[in-house]
C-alpha cells in the first residue's frame, strides 16, 4: 500500500560507495518478561468462527496488536527452522518485527520483537534467506536489517531483540524480495536506481553488498524473482524478474526482466493491461506458466468486484492476457501467492479468500475457502488484511491483519 513515487540520480560512484555500510550489532538478551497468552481455537461453524465470518477454514489463534504492543500491522513472512522443524511467523508492525512460534497453532508463543531501526513506519517488509530475516522500511534511514532466526531456538521468555547487522547502503525502501536460489536480495522502492530494485548480495547474511540494480523502468513496487523453469525454453535457468510497476497515474505494468547478468541487466517485455489504478503486486505459479497480478486501485477507481489478472508466460517476449478473475465482494485486493493449485490472496476488508486454479488454463477459477478478519464490512477501504503467508508444511495459514494482529487459520478437517 504506497502511492507515491520515489526518484533520485544517484550517481555510480556513490552507490558502490554505499554498497560497504554495513553496522554489525552484537546480540545482548534483554530480561525475561512474561508472555502474553492469545485466544485459542474457534472451528468455522455455520460461516462463522466466532465473530469472523469464514469458510472451510477453522480459527488456531489471535495474536492481538496489543499483545504486540503496537498500533498497526502490515507484513508476514514465515520460517521453518531446519534443525527442530518448528514454524515461526515474522509479523511486521508500525514499530518493528514481531517473532511467534506458531508449532502449535492454536497455543503460539509470542518470543519478542526487534524494534524499527529508526521510526515507526507503516510499512514494513520481511523475507527469509539462509535462517535470517531480512527486514526494510519506509522509515526514514532505516536500511535493512539482518536478524539470525536461529537464536529463536532457545528464547526463555518475551525478548526485545537487537539485529545482528544493518546495511544503511540505502535510507528507506517499501519491500524486500529475495531469489534463495541465488542468493541475492531485491531491494525496491528506495532511492537507488530510480526506485527500482537495487540487486544486493546476501550469500553472506551478515555481510550484504551492492551488485548492481535496474533503473531504465523507473519505481517498482514489488517483485518475484526465480530461476526460470516454465514453458519458454529461451530463457531456461536465466534469473528473471517480474516487477510491478507504477506511476501512480497512467503507467501501470509489470516488467519482466533478466537479471542474470547484475552488471547488464535487460528487460524482455512488459505486461499491460486496461483501466489499471495501481500495479501492486504479483506472483508466479509453480509452474512458472501463468502470472497472478493485482492492481491495488482499480475497484476504488473504477468499482466493481475485487479482480485478479491472469497472464499467460508461455512466450516471455509476447505475454498476454489469459483470464480475469472476479471474486465474490467489492473489497481491494492486495497481496497474492500461489501454492500447488490454490491462490492465496488477501482482500483487505474482506479478508483472506482462496481461489481453486487447478484449470485456470481453460479460464475457471472459483473461491474454495475464506477467513475473514475484519468483519466489520467488506468496504472498498484500506482495512483488515495486508499479507496472508500460505507456505508452510503444516497447512496452518498466517493472515496478517492492519487493525487486529496476527490470525492463525487452518482448513477445516
Amino acid at each position: 500500500m504506497k502511492f507515491k513515487i520515489n526518484i533520485f540520480l544517484i550517481s555510480v560512484l556513490f552507490l558502490w560507495g554505499c554498497s560497504n555500510e554495513i553496522e554489525r550489532i552484537p546480540y545482548v538478551p534483554s530480561e525475561p518478561t512474561l508472555l502474553i497468552p492469545p485466544s485459542g481455537f474457534v472451528p468455522c461453524e455455520g460461516g462463522q468462527a466466532g465473530v469472523y465470518p469464514c469458510s472451510g477454514y477453522d480459527l488456531q489463534a489471535v495474536v492481538s496488536l496489543g499483545t504486540f504492543e503496537a498500533e498497526s500491522g502490515n507484513d508476514s513472512w514465515g520460517w521453518t527452522d531446519p534443525l527442530t522443524g518448528k514454524e515461526y511467523v515474522l509479523m511486521g508492525l508500525n514499530n518493528g518485527t514481531a517473532f511467534v512460534d506458531v508449532t502449535t497453532p492454536d497455543q503460539p508463543i509470542y518470543l519478542g520483537k526487534l524494534s524499527t531501526a529508526t521510526n515507526p513506519s507503516t510499512w514494513r517488509d520481511i523475507k527469509v534467506y539462509r535462517n535470517h530475516a531480512f527486514i526494510v522500511s519506509e522509515a526514514a534511514n532505516h536500511g535493512m536489517q539482518v536478524f539470525d532466526l536461529t537464536r529463536l531456538r532457545a528464547v526463555p521468555s518475551k525478548q526485545n531483540f537487537t539485529a545482528d547487522a544493518r546495511f544503511t547502503g540505502f535510507g528507506n525502501a517499501h519491500n524486500i524480495a529475495i531469489n534463495e536460489s541465488t542468493g541475492i536480495a531485491y531491494v525496491i522502492g528506495s532511492s537507488l536506481y530510480e526506485g527500482g530494485p537495487a540487486f544486493i548480495d546476501i550469500n553472506d547474511p551478515l555481510n550484504p553488498t551492492l551488485v548492481g540494480g535496474f533503473s531504465e523502468e523507473s519505481y517498482t513496487h514489488d517483485a518475484h524473482i526465480v530461476t526460470y523453469n516454465g514453458p519458454d525454453l529461451d530463457y531456461t535457468g536465466r534469473e528473471i524478474l517480474f516487477g510491478s510497476n507504477s506511476d501512480g497515474g497512467d503507467n501501470n505494468q509489470v516488467v519482466i526482466v533478466d537479471v542474470t547478468d547484475k552488471s547488464n541487466p535487460t528487460l524482455i517485455s512488459n505486461m499491460t493491461y486496461s483501466n489499471g489504478g495501481y500495479t501492486h503486486q504479483g506472483w508466479l505459479a509453480q509452474d512458472h506458466r501463468f502470472y497472478y497480478l493485482g492492481d491495488e486501485l482499480d475497484e476504488i477507481n473504477f468499482g466493481g468486484q475485487t479482480k485478479t489478472l491472469v497472464f499467460d508466460l508461455e512466450d516471455l517476449d509476447n505475454p498476454v492476457l489469459h483470464h480475469t478473475y472476479l471474486g465474490p465482494t467489492q473489497a481491494i485486493d492486495h497481496n497474492v501467492y500461489s501454492k500447488n493449485n490454490s491462490l492465496f490472496i488477501s482482500n483487505y476488508t474482506a479478508g483472506f479468500r482462496e481461489a481453486n486454479i487447478q484449470n485456470v488454463a481453460n479460464g475457471v477459477m472459483e473461491e474454495i475457502g475464506f477467513f475473514d478478519s475484519y468483519p466489520s464490512n467488506n468496504g472498498v477501504n484500506f482495512n483488515g488484511v495486508w499479507n496472508v503467508y500460505p507456505f508452510f508444511e503444516s497447512g496452518v495459514i498466517v493472515i496478517s491483519d492492519i487493525n487486529s494482529g496476527l490470525f492463525l487459520v487452518k482448513a477445516s478437517e
